[in-house]
């Protein structure tokens, strides 16, 4: 007779089964300190406080960065709740799409949280297909060799940056300007690349970073994978070695804590804070909230990928944004960090709408505490591109940089626009220059209006700078403009005769030069003098009558 098949009975894992983190209620009123010294000793990863939820490394990294006395509610994070009977598949699939907690609930009391991330390389995640359409051929073959040449230096090498989101998204690729995180020896690995492609090598010992230039692909910058520590608010961080997990997660964005793995040929990706999701879902997130705060220049970078990548920042990141804000000053933030931030965001094809984007949000405090973002500071950035442009057609040497300062500060009282100009380390000429803009943009209208003589026109544009010029043409109406472009259009050879041509006639050298120029000049613009042998006859006749 056989046997009857024993019935093994069925075990469903659930939520309240693989809790592992230890969740202690506090104050919703505690702040920072107090809350990190009760953290430790409950040996809690997570406090709730009130309805928020606040990880105990947010609560050490706010104490460093000197914020101790903050409500610990400001650095909370929007972690994933489930409650105790959901399947334990429910807390895995939310910590794959980059939580770094998920808090189990039980009759509306967290009871804990399960806490582990997701594999680094998500072997459903390859990126192989989206390469081979996206990527043209001879730069795979580099990465190929990239990869190779790290395995040499047993290092391992992962393509990050612009390149991955784009091949992500499928839109356009560059083939130049290659960023690379290399797990080991990275200024080894850049050393042998440049001598493999005939590149140049300059390295950056700090940053554990290193720039090939190459005559072909452009540049690559190759960094090894490290970790980084903030000790003051806006300052440059301490940087270690480290594994390409702490090296993405120490990035401000998830679209940026994305990498491709070169070393097997898989082009498998890596994102094991949910990147993918928030460029389909076109959100901006910051991978804590604190981002801001330890480096308030990812602020201009957010306002960068925002217009470039059609990004909008979900609402924790605009509570961190807040937060930075809040802490405003930032004195260990250099105005040459700032300056540097903005000629970036002069590169990108809009950038009208970034700069729109910070002055909006409040960024430009980071100038003067007591800055105010007008309808005619937002006009203006609009019109920045287009005069840009224009100087750009007419060879005008006008300082991008300098002029978008311009458009920033000059709807501000006198006072701010004075401390944003100090705050973004002008001084010497620069300043000069700037402040000679901020008084005359009202005084040479007028001044063109009643010069009713093309001389005198061109007398009152001819001792200008040429960011004065650019300024002018972006501030001014229609005369202004018709002025600049006349006075700009008009050709370097007016006058017939050289200097040389007026001592040969017996004007004696020196200022009588210069003068009797100006005044050949003159009559060419207003008609009186029409060609060579015209200025000959005025030249004599000045001598005759003795200058």
């Amino acid at each position: 007779m056989a046997k009857r098949a024993h019935a093994y009975p069925q075990v469903s894992v659930v939520a309240g089964d693989v809790v592992d983190v230890a969740v202690v209620a506090a104050p919703s009123s505690i702040a920072v300190r107090a809350a990190l010294a009760l953290a430790r000793k409950r040996d809690a990863a997570v406090l709730s406080v009130g309805p928020r939820y606040v990880l105990r490394e947010d609560l050490a990294r706010a104490s460093l960065l000197d914020a101790g006395d903050l409500p610990a509610a400001s650095v909370a994070r929007p972690l994933p709740v489930v409650d105790a009977g959901a399947g334990e598949v429910a807390v895995r699939r939310r910590l794959a799409g980059g939580a770094p907690l998920v808090i189990v609930r039980e009759r509306a009391r967290a009871v804990g949280a399960v806490a582990g991330r997701a594999s680094v390389l998500d072997a459903h995640a390859s990126a192989a297909a989206r390469v081979a359409r996206g990527v043209p051929a001879e730069t795979r073959e580099l990465l190929s060799t990239i990869g190779r040449l790290a395995r040499e230096h047993r290092a391992r090498a992962y393509l990050v940056g612009g390149m991955v989101r784009d091949v992500w998204r499928e839109a356009p690729v560059s083939p130049r300007d290659l960023d690379l995180v290399v797990e080991g020896d990275g200024p080894a690995v850049a050393r042998r690349l440049a001598q493999a492609l005939g590149g140049t090598l300059r390295e950056h010992e700090r940053f554990l970073t290193a720039s090939v230039e190459t005559p072909g692909a452009g540049r690559i910058d190759v960094a090894t994978a490290r970790t980084e520590r903030y000790e003051t608010r806006g300052a440059l961080p301490r940087v270690m070695p480290a594994a390409i997990e702490e090296d993405l997660r120490r990035r401000d964005f998830s679209v940026n804590a994305m990498a491709i793995e070169l070393a097997s040929g898989a082009w498998g990706l890596l994102d094991p804070f949910g990147g993918r999701e928030d460029l389909a879902r076109r959100r901006l997130r910051v991978l804590h909230p604190l981002a801001y705060v330890e480096d308030p220049t990812r602020l201009f970078r957010a306002a960068r990928h925002g217009a470039r990548l059609g990004l909008t920042p979900d609402r924790a990141t605009l509570a961190a944004q807040a937060l930075a804000l809040r802490l405003v000053p930032y004195p260990a933030l250099s105005g040459q960090r700032l300056t540097g931030e903005l000629g970036l965001i002069l590169d990108e094809a809009r950038p009208d709408e970034a700069l729109a984007r910070l002055g909006g949000a409040g960024v430009f405090a980071l100038l003067d505490e007591r800055y105010r973002f007008t309808a005619l500071t937002r006009h203006r950035c609009a019109e920045l591109t287009a005069t840009l442009a224009w100087a750009h057609a007419r060879s005008l040497p006008a300082a991008p940089v300098e002029l978008t300062v311009l458009v920033l500060v000059a709807d501000q009282p006198r006072e701010v626009a004075t401390a944003a100009l100090a705050r973004l380390a002008f001084a010497g000429e620069p300043l000069t220059r700037l402040a000679r803009c901020l008084d005359e943009h009202q005084a040479l209208a007028r001044r063109l209006a009643a010069a009713t003589a093309p001389s005198a026109r061109a007398r009152e544009l001819r001792v200008l700078a040429p960011l004065e010029l650019a300024w002018h043409r972006l501030i001014g109406g229609a005369g202004v403009r018709a002025a600049l472009d006349w006075y700009l259009g008009l050709p370097r050879s007016l006058v017939s005769l050289t200097g040389d041509d007026l001592v040969a006639l017996g004007v004696p050298r020196g200022p009588a030069v210069a003068r009797l120029l100006g005044e050949l000049r003159d009559g060419r613009l207003d008609g009186r003098l029409h060609d060579r042998a015209m200025e000959v006859a005025y030249v004599r006749d000045w001598m005759t009558k003795g200058g």
